[in-house]
Formats: structure tokens, C-alpha cells, sequence
């Protein structure tokens, strides 16, 4: 069994990426490289955009897919016409998520928005929002059209204040993701925001040492050049894709720039830490619906968090 952690051993604002398989690419290029390179772990970091050390100067970010539900522990989610806010929907036994309090909720996508619409369209940037302020691990993904093409997804392993980490992140994602140019205000009405919090830290005893669906894997190991990479997936990448254990880690490993022939005994001198996350989705149409008193005839009138936290 895995020994628990309480946060990840990880430098300060070390941020990643952990994309699983790449989805079509938009034409264009951002400032960072993220594809699905890993990071050479750096040492002390200034801030989000800087020290960031991909196999293609990938900023220490790696790219995240992204599912609308967490790994059978998130809530499914749908609009209250009524509050403007998203409610959990009642389980096939009649009560919403008994097993746990959540902490990512959808106001945290909302907030997202708010952030990337007001920078799109130049407003100030809105205030703080009232959720909790409490640190968390935290990714922010970006996807796009009725297929959910992923367009933008960028997050950090050290625990940041959700605040500041949001807003951050809401804007490095969307802006920062070299494999894609930045997001534009044309591109706002088929968006999908997803906020993922991560959790539950822990050693593994070994590369097998975790579950498909269950836990998200982030990976250490020494390359054929003698150099420590790191990679990693969230909780949902290996199920999405119907990879097992081993299909899992080899895509990892190559994910993390490893050219070398793959052997179990390789495999074997993986340092493994899990974890687990709560993830939540919402489209551009439900956060319209919850900020449409910022809105009149479809157009804006005010920056639309002001009037929400007013």
C-alpha cells in the first residue's frame, strides 16, 4: 500500500501539464511547449511562467485530458434555471454524493470565465469570488465544440490558494499552451471550462501500485541520458483511453521524452506517487445562464463578476 502524503513533494509553483492522447491541433503555436513532453524537474521557481523545463521548454506544465465527471467521486452537475447556479443531480439511490463534500464546485468554472472574459474583452479583472480560498493542487482545461476538442490545459501540483490559482491558471491555460494559439473572444460560445482540484497524495510501492480510473499517476525516472523526468495523468486519461496499468506507464514514459526501450526492470526503477482528484465541467451556455443578469438583449453591459459578488 502507498504511503499517504498530505500534499505533493514537490518544488514550490511547480506547474505541469498532463494531457493524455493529444487531440487535433488547432493551427498556430503559444508561447510554451506543452505536447506531450514531461518536465525535467527544476529547481526553485519564480512564478507559473518561468523555470519551466519540458523536453521542449514545456515550463514545467503538462497537459491535461479532461473528463465532465471525476473519477466516481465528482457530481454530475446541471443548471437551476431558477438561481442561475449548478446543483448536484440526485443518484440512482435518491441522494447526491452521501460519500463527500466536495470542494470543487461549478461557481469555481464560472469564475473562470469570468476571468477569461474580462481579459478578452479588456474589462478590469473581476473581484475575488466567495467559494473557498483554501489551497489545492489545481488544473484548469479548456475544450472546444460538440466533440470537446481539447483547446488549452495547464495546472500546477503545488497547492495554491484558489483565488489567485484560478485566475492564474484560467489565463495560462487559455493563453499559454504552445500547442495552440490563444484562445479568442470568438471562440468563448463553445467553450468548456473543467476545474480540477487534486488530492490525496501518496508514495506508491511500486508502478503497479495505484488503479485505472481511480487514481491520477504522476511518474519519476532517470532517462537514457541520465537526466530525473517527470510525468503525469489525472485520474481519468488511462480510462478514457482503455489503457491498463502497463499501457499506462509506457505512454507515460514516453510521454516524458524516454526513447529507450521499454523492459519491466526499467519500469521497476519508476519512483510512483498517486493521487486522486474532483473535477468539474461547465459549457460557455451554462455560464451565460448564470451570469445573465450581467447581460441585456446579448450584450454585456458590466464585467460579470462584479454584479455577481457584488
Amino acid at each position: 500500500m502507498g504511503k499517504r502524503r498530505c500534499v505533493p513533494p514537490l518544488e514550490p509553483k511547480l506547474a505541469a501539464g498532463c494531457c493524455g492522447v493529444k487531440k487535433p491541433k488547432l493551427s498556430g503555436s503559444g508561447t510554451h511547449s506543452h505536447g506531450n513532453q514531461a518536465t525535467t524537474v527544476p529547481g526553485s521557481s519564480s512564478g507559473p511562467l518561468q523555470n519551466h523545463q519540458h523536453t521542449d521548454a514545456n515550463n514545467g506544465r503538462e497537459n491535461v485530458s479532461d473528463l465532465t465527471l471525476g473519477p466516481g467521486n465528482s457530481p454530475i452537475t446541471r443548471m437551476n434555471p431558477a438561481s442561475g447556479a449548478l446543483s448536484p443531480l440526485t443518484r440512482p439511490n435518491g441522494t447526491a454524493n452521501s460519500t463527500k463534500n466536495l470542494v470543487v464546485t461549478a461557481e469555481m468554472c464560472c469564475y473562470c470565465f469570468d476571468v477569461l472574459y474580462c481579459h478578452l474583452y479588456g474589462f478590469p479583472q473581476p473581484r475575488l469570488p466567495r467559494f473557498t480560498n483554501d489551497p489545492y493542487p489545481l488544473f484548469v482545461t479548456w475544450k472546444t465544440g460538440r466533440d470537446k476538442r481539447l483547446r488549452g490545459c495547464i495546472g500546477t501540483f503545488s497547492a495554491m490558494n484558489l483565488h489567485s490559482g484560478l485566475r492564474e491558471y484560467t489565463l495560462t491555460s487559455a493563453l499559454k499552451d504552445s500547442r495552440f494559439p490563444p484562445l479568442t473572444r470568438e471562440e468563448l460560445p463553445k467553450l468548456f471550462c473543467s476545474v480540477s482540484l487534486l488530492t490525496n497524495f501518496e508514495d506508491a510501492s511500486d508502478y503497479l501500485d495505484w488503479e485505472v480510473g481511480i487514481h491520477g499517476i504522476r511518474i519519476e525516472f532517470i532517462n537514457e541520458k541520465g537526466v530525473k523526468r517527470t510525468a503525469t495523468y489525472l485520474p481519468e486519461v488511462a480510462k478514457e483511453q482503455d489503457w491498463d496499468q502497463i499501457q499506462t506507464i509506457d505512454s507515460l514514459l514516453r510521454k516524458g521524452g524516454f526513447k529507450a526501450p521499454i523492459t519491466n526492470d526499467f519500469r521497476k526503477t519508476i519512483k510512483l506517487t498517486r493521487y486522486r482528484s474532483e473535477k468539474v465541467t461547465i459549457s460557455y451556455a451554462e455560464y451565460m445562464a448564470s451570469r445573465q443578469h450581467c447581460f441585456q438583449n446579448g450584450t454585456l453591459h458590466a464585467p460579470p463578476l462584479y454584479n455577481h459578488y457584488s
